[in-house]
């Protein structure tokens, strides 16, 4: 595993690196406040056939935050890595993403088709869309939302107390989470802080409509492969999600018993899953 240091416009992005530099790339893109070593007990296991790249998203891990000026949308994202991509002379590379970066990794192939070999997600397929039900309400929400306010951070004595705080939120094993939560701390007076950008826990004012989304994948054009947890979250609703899957013209759809981060919790299995969708 090498650390990975790169400059894209404006912004500085960090990221974990495995495999030998000439090997096939495959870019890989984590999810929502968690950072490259989501990929930590994936990646190794691809390390023989890929130069396996996961990136820190922008205000996650070690790579910069977004200007104050600017708000954290996936189409900022997707452009992020592709910039990323051009940093790092990739013309052409695979791409697999989780949760959020799904989306993120979704819009990217979407956006240039012809850098895109094959598309690999786990438990998402787009961006989060908008159905018009709280459209009103989540706008006002995010236009006063001040990430947090003045509240200090929250800072743990330990890393140990820091993954069980993870584990309790977000519903991911203590033990499994320590590699993204030791890459998203930082040493504080007294103990440990999130380094992850305060202003991700900020309401979105503004989403895609669904019918957006569908009209964007309705132009995906790389092989891709989804992998989707069973059973389901409840923000991965199968009859909306088929919506989306339908409108993919070269998608196959997996199913394997687990939890919201199956490559975390299984990642054999969805080693295997990946070297066949690749």
């Amino acid at each position: 595993m090498r650390e990975l240091k790169l400059s894209i416009p404006g912004l500085e992005l960090s990221g974990l690196a495995w495999g030998e530099p000439d090997a096939p790339p495959l870019m890989m893109l984590h999810g929502w406040l968690d950072n490259a070593a989501s990929f930590a007990l994936l990646a190794p296991l691809l390390a023989d056939r890929f130069h396996v790249i996961a990136l820190d998203l922008p205000g996650h891990g070690h790579s910069q935050h977004f200007p104050e000026s600017t708000v954290y949308q996936h189409v900022d994202y997707a452009r992020a890595v592709l910039a990323a991509a051009d940093a790092l002379a990739l013309p052409r590379f695979h791409l697999l993403g989780h949760s959020l970066g799904a989306g993120v990794a979704t819009l990217v192939a979407i956006a240039a088709p012809e850098r895109v070999r094959a598309l690999a997600l786990v438990e998402g397929l787009g961006p989060l869309g908008d159905d018009g039900s709280r459209t009103l309400d989540r706008f006002r929400e995010a236009m006063a939302s001040k990430a947090g306010g003045n509240r200090p951070l929250r800072v743990f004595p330990t890393i140990d107390d820091a993954a069980d705080a993870r584990a309790l939120v977000g519903g991911l094993d203590a033990a499994l989470a320590r590699p993204i939560v030791e890459r998203g701390l930082r040493e504080v007076d007294g103990g440990y802080s999130w380094r992850s950008d305060p202003r991700l826990s900020r309401p979105t004012a503004i989403r895609l409509a669904e019918t957006q989304v569908m009209a964007l994948l309705l132009g995906l054009a790389a092989p891709t492969s989804l992998l989707l947890a069973r059973p389901h979250p409840p923000y991965l609703e199968p009859e909306a999600l088929q919506v989306r899957i339908d409108c993919v013209a070269d998608i196959r759809v997996t199913h394997m018993d687990g939890g919201h981060h199956l490559h975390l919790e299984h990642p054999a299995k969805v080693a295997a899953w990946l070297s066949e969708a690749l």
